[in-house]
C-alpha cells in the first residue's frame, strides 16, 4: 500500500511540474528526477524472512530476544508474543518484578501471564523494538509464540504452499 501511495505522489508531482512549468526541458528534468527516486526506492533491500512449514505443520523459527536465541512458533491466534518463563529468564527479563495478572488460554489450559515489553525482537533481517509481550509462569508452556503484537508491525505476511513470508517495511 505504501508503494502505491509513493508512486501516486510521484505522478502527482510530475503532473504538477508539467502544469507549473510548461517548459519541455523542465518537464523532462522533473520526470527524470521522479524516475530516479523510484529506482532508488526499488533498489533498497527488502527486509523479508521466509519460513518453511515443519513436519508437524507449524511454522517454527529462531528469533533473538534482547540478543538471546529463542525458538518460536508463529501463532496468528495469539494476540501477543508469549514467552516461556525459561526463555524470559535467559533473555534477562526482570521476572521478579512481574505481576501475573493477565488471564490467558493456552493449548495446555487456563493460566495467568505477566505483561512486559521486549527491548528488541529480531527474526533474521526483521528487527522490532519495544514489542509488547507476555510471560507465563514456569512450566505452563513448552514453546514461545510469535503472535500478533509482532506480526501487526510488519508490512505483510502470507502463506503460500508450505512457505510463510514475513515482510518488514523498507
Amino acid at each position: 500500500m505504501s508503494r502505491f501511495l509513493l508512486v501516486l505522489l510521484m505522478l502527482a508531482a510530475t503532473a504538477g511540474a508539467v502544469v507549473a512549468y510548461g517548459d519541455p526541458e523542465r518537464i523532462e528534468q522533473a520526470s527524470n528526477t521522479v524516475s530516479e527516486m523510484l529506482r532508488k526506492r526499488a533498489a533498497q533491500p527488502t527486509r523479508a524472512v521466509q519460513v518453511a512449514r515443519g513436519l508437524t505443520g507449524e511454522f517454527a523459527l529462531r528469533a533473538q530476544i534482547n540478543g538471546v536465541n529463542a525458538p518460536m512458533v508463529i501463532d496468528t491466534g495469539a494476540t501477543s508474543v508469549v514467552l516461556t518463563y525459561e526463555t524470559a529468564k535467559a533473555a534477562g527479563l526482570p521476572l521478579e518484578l512481574l505481576d501475573y495478572n493477565v488471564d490467558v488460554e493456552t493449548a495446555g489450559g487456563h493460566t495467568r501471564a505477566a505483561r512486559l515489553t521486549l527491548d528488541r525482537l529480531a527474526i533474521g533481517k526483521l528487527v522490532e523494538r519495544s514489542v509488547p509481550a507476555l510471560v507465563v509462569p514456569r512450566g505452563q508452556m513448552k514453546t514461545n509464540l510469535l503472535g500478533m503484537s509482532f506480526l501487526d508491525r510488519l508490512e505483510s505476511w502470507e502463506v503460500r504452499a508450505d512457505r510463510l513470508m514475513l515482510r518488514g517495511y523498507p
